[in-house]
């Protein structure tokens, strides 16, 4: 489970971004929070706005961030990126606390920080794949989704006491210290053990070289298209939670803190389930879905306070399950080259739809309860299985039958992806064809 820390860059990037994940999930808290008690009278809206300010830049500024990451030291990108968010935080903090804040000013910063996030996400991602080689690539996304669930755990439930206690100006000042803890662990990661990266040449059409690759790769597309469904319209977690614990529960700062801390304890074993997995697999990813469908539903039916913390458990295994699925097979199975640009796509998809889905899902909550919300959350997983049973059927050709003794069979004709395939050799091609009998005594697959 833990096989990538055995090397000594790995464990010293993991130690930093935990830190800095802590703070990162303080800030949130306090964001949110603000949004919806300080500068607003419980305005969903206002909260899916701040959000699609947050996440709208890694999608318009898709065609830079990817071919970014792919051509320049990523070290030194993220140095620079995690230093500038660190400033951010500041600013805001100090904004705060001398009562200067607006909910446009407020807005500004959701903007900023979106900006600079474009170009650290698909660097961070890629930055995964330099520090840890082969193999364990898979392994180290999911401790990395551990890492920052582990903080989602942490950083709500530690900004909504000090939210209370000494207000949410300071939750921004200490979360811009906790970017110092990422720069200092880059200082100390060594680059002569990094691995060795093909840049990609200089000259015209490199951008749009990453959407031909993508173009190529039938598995890579579903992926995005069961990813920017449920991104979209789902995984709208600060809407659901804070609208929940203010409007459905009438309650404050620390057990709306508390309710992020609940999901991420089942965040943080979908990821470890992950990390115990070799290899991603799409039937995992599916079946994640179906779940995080499920889940939402139960939450949106839940009757208490309680009952749907517990129930945001689930929510977040099925979710961090798909999500950390959904990356790694991403990463895993494109070229190296392209890296930088498919994932800055991926962050795009995923990141990118919030701007549509986030002032969508406000609205439903503001019009006819957060109930509604997360039953469109919910509905999101089941329209994202929907995508993954199609693929399963048409491109693995998944047949179920039932044999003389009455017994279900399922029988998958491979249709194994080509890792790097180009146009003129293909993006699919059969490696080979056999049956899989999986079978069940009850008639139930």
């Amino acid at each position: 489970m833990f096989r990538s820390l055995s090397g000594r860059n790995y464990r010293i990037w993991f130690s930093g971004a935990l830190v800095s994940n802590v703070g990162t999930w303080m800030q949130r808290t306090a964001q949110d929070w603000i949004v919806l008690t300080q500068l607003t009278h419980n305005n969903a809206i206002a909260v899916g706005i701040t959000m699609a300010l947050q996440f709208g830049p890694q999608l318009l500024l898709l065609p830079v961030t990817g071919l970014v990451a792919d051509r320049f030291d990523r070290r030194t990108m993220l140095m620079i990126t995690q230093g500038l968010m660190g400033t951010l935080g500041l600013a805001l903090g100090i904004m705060v606390l001398t009562n200067t804040a607006t909910l446009w000013s407020l807005y500004g910063f959701a903007l900023a920080l979106g900006v600079v996030a474009a170009f650290d996400t698909p660097t961070r991602q890629a930055f995964v794949s330099d520090v840890v080689h082969g193999e364990n690539v898979a392994n180290a996304v999911a401790l990395n989704s551990a890492s920052f669930n582990a903080a989602r755990l942490i950083g709500p439930a530690v900004a909504g006491v000090l939210i209370a206690a000494i207000g949410s100006g300071w939750v921004f000042v200490i979360n811009a210290g906790s970017f110092l803890a990422v720069l200092i662990a880059l200082r100390f990661v060594d680059p002569s053990q990094l691995a060795e990266r093909i840049h990609p040449k200089r000259g015209k059409g490199q951008i749009v070289a990453g959407f031909q690759y993508v173009r190529t790769r039938p598995d890579i597309i579903v992926v995005l298209c069961m990813i920017f469904v449920v991104g979209t319209f789902g995984v709208n977690f600060p809407i659901f939670t804070s609208t929940m614990a203010r409007v459905e529960f009438h309650k404050g700062a620390g057990e709306f803190g508390l309710l992020n801390s609940v999901m991420a304890v089942g965040s943080v074993l979908g990821a470890l389930l992950s990390a115990r997995r070799d290899k991603p697999r799409m039937r995992t990813f599916v079946i994640a879905a179906a779940g995080f469908g499920v889940a939402c539903t139960a939450a949106a039916l839940a009757p208490s306070y309680w009952s749907f913390a517990i129930v945001l458990m689930f929510v977040g295994l099925a979710s961090l399950t798909f999500m950390t699925t959904a990356n790694a097979l991403v990463q895993t199975t494109t070229e190296p080259v392209m890296r930088g640009r498919v994932m800055a796509l991926y962050m795009a998809v995923f990141a990118g739809g919030t701007p549509i889905g986030a002032p969508i899902v406000g609205a439903i909550a503001d019009a006819y309860g957060p109930r509604w919300a997360i039953a469109v959350g919910a509905a999101s997983g089941f329209v994202a299985l929907a995508i993954g049973l199609v693929w399963l059927i048409r491109f693995q050709r998944v047949r179920v039958r039932y044999d003389a003794d009455n017994r279900l069979h399922m029988a998958i004709t491979h249709a194994m992806p080509v890792v790097g395939a180009g146009p003129a050799r293909g993006g699919l091609r059969r490696e080979r064809d056999h049956d899989e009998a999986v079978s069940d005594r009850s008639g139930a697959a």
